[in-house]
């Protein structure tokens, strides 16, 4: 096993640099004096920020990139027949995932936090730190995006204190070993390395053994799953929800006109505090309830927490208004299955008033497309015009067996027009011809669909 500590001072390589958790990486790395460079098949927002860092950024994977690399670090998307990493193994170029650097980080510290969950965790883990700068508890962060609180994605601070988001793609958050573990919900993803829902159950309940004995889970009692995981865990947890049968339970939930919500917390039927959160969603009152009880827990007083929580704003890519053009709200959202789609389309529409919303769908991989194909359709529940693009690729090679156009079949007649525009340029035309002043536009999914956002932003 590769320890990161023996190469301080020397040149660490990243294969897909511009990952939502490997840039992070890249630049806690720096900052503890390892030379880092990287690579990454496209240009984007966070291979710009880290060459304005002075990381060296190669746009393509090419052999030579690795040369005069110490060591190199990829992630589970990068398979073992990339170029890379095939030169790296033939030069003998020590080599370790992203999943082992970021686990030899946060053990390295004696409280570590572990958000996971099929989805929330980046908004979560935002939360979080939020929360703990604002109650003057300088923890360590890493994020798996963009958050203006904190100047990116990461943080160092001095405290004894890690908090990290847990990933469950390819079962990489069993690296980590915290001493308490957030666990949102647990949902069908990621079937290209689980071969069903059970087996993730399973998987979440092997990350809870991660945790020493004395270790906490806080879980979302709402979620059968969750709450099973928990009962079985053996360990401490505590529940959380809009159930009377929760440990912390959301009452009195209200929203306002910008589908922001409000709400009681009560806890053993006594009423703690009442909470007015500053983002949309309905989820976040799951979310910051979480975040409300693991930052309790570990010390913050009470009416710090619920002011920061009412000051929070998104990390990018969550939910996020990228700009207004010819009357018309641009949104984009980071969610890309049919779960995250619902969550965010219902927000959409609520916004909308008597307007349209259009939502631009990119799918991601072909192997979820295929696993989920028929849970698309009812997802976009609220939208207008749904348009799909090509499939994003990411890690994955075409199979041939499965399309945009496969999955345009499965939408039809969820009451939404469907249009195929496979490209941004087909994109910008149909949307430019067809909004009008107080529309709303909301492009969904984790691949390169934000930069759709901007072209739609440009004058023509």
């Amino acid at each position: 096993m590769v320890n990161i500590n023996d190469y301080i001072g020397k040149t660490a390589h990243f294969i897909g640099i511009g990952g939502s958790s490997m840039h992070g990486l890249a630049e806690l790395l720096k900052s503890r004096g390892v030379i880092v460079k990287g690579s990454d098949r496209d240009e984007s927002y966070m291979t710009k920020k880290l060459e304005g860092m002075g990381i060296p950024v190669i746009i393509g994977h090419y052999a030579q990139n690795v040369h005069g690399a110490d060591v190199v670090i990829y992630t589970a998307a990068v398979s073992p027949d990339n170029v890379e990493r095939m030169e790296a193994k033939r030069l003998g170029i020590p080599s370790m995932e992203r999943c082992d650097l970021l686990g030899q980080l946060s053990n390295a510290y004696s409280k570590s936090v572990a958000v996971s969950g099929t989805h929330g965790k980046t908004t979560v883990t935002s939360m979080l730190a939020q929360i703990m700068m604002d109650a003057n508890m300088d923890p360590n962060i890493h994020i798996g995006g963009m958050l203006d609180a904190i100047g990116g994605s990461v943080r160092t601070g001095k405290a004894d204190l890690f908090v990290t988001e847990a990933c469950e793609f390819n079962r990489s958050f069993l690296t980590l070993k915290p001493t308490v573990e957030i666990i949102l919900n647990i949902d069908a993803d990621h079937l290209d390395c689980y071969k069903d829902i059970d087996e993730i159950q399973d998987t979440f309940l092997e990350f809870t053994q991660k945790l020493p004995k004395d270790g906490l889970i806080i879980g979302c009692g709402d979620d059968e799953r969750v709450m099973q995981v928990m009962k079985d865990s053996q360990r401490a947890f505590i529940s959380y929800g809009f159930s009377e049968n929760c440990d912390y339970t959301a009452v009195n939930a209200v929203i306002d006109d910008e589908a922001c919500w409000s709400y009681d917390i009560i806890k053993n039927g006594k009423k703690l505090t009442h909470v007015k959160l500053s983002v949309p969603g309905k989820h976040n009152v799951l979310n910051s309830l979480s975040a409300f009880i693991c930052c309790t827990y570990m010390g913050a007083d009470i009416d710090s927490v619920v002011s920061s929580m009412a000051n929070f704003k998104f990390p990018h890519r969550r939910f996020e208004l990228t700009g207004i053009k010819d009357g018309v709200k641009l949104y984009h959202d980071y969610g890309h299955n049919p779960s995250e789609y619902k969550t965010v389309v219902s927000i959409a529409a609520q916004l909308k008033k008597q307007n349209r919303l259009y939502v631009v769908c990119q799918p991601h991989t072909y192997s979820r497309v295929k696993a989920l194909l028929s849970d698309f359709g009812p997802s976009f529940e609220g939208a207008d015009e749904v348009l799909v693009t090509d499939i994003y690729a990411a890690r994955e090679k075409d199979p041939g067996d499965i399309n945009s156009l496969m999955l345009i079949d499965k939408m039809q007649g969820f009451g939404y027009k469907t249009v195929y525009c496979p490209g941004f340029t087909e994109c910008d035309k149909y949307l430019r011809e067809s909004w009008k002043d107080g529309d709303i536009v909301l492009t969904v999914g984790c691949g390169n669909i934000n930069l759709l956002n901007d072209i739609l932003i440009k004058d023509k």
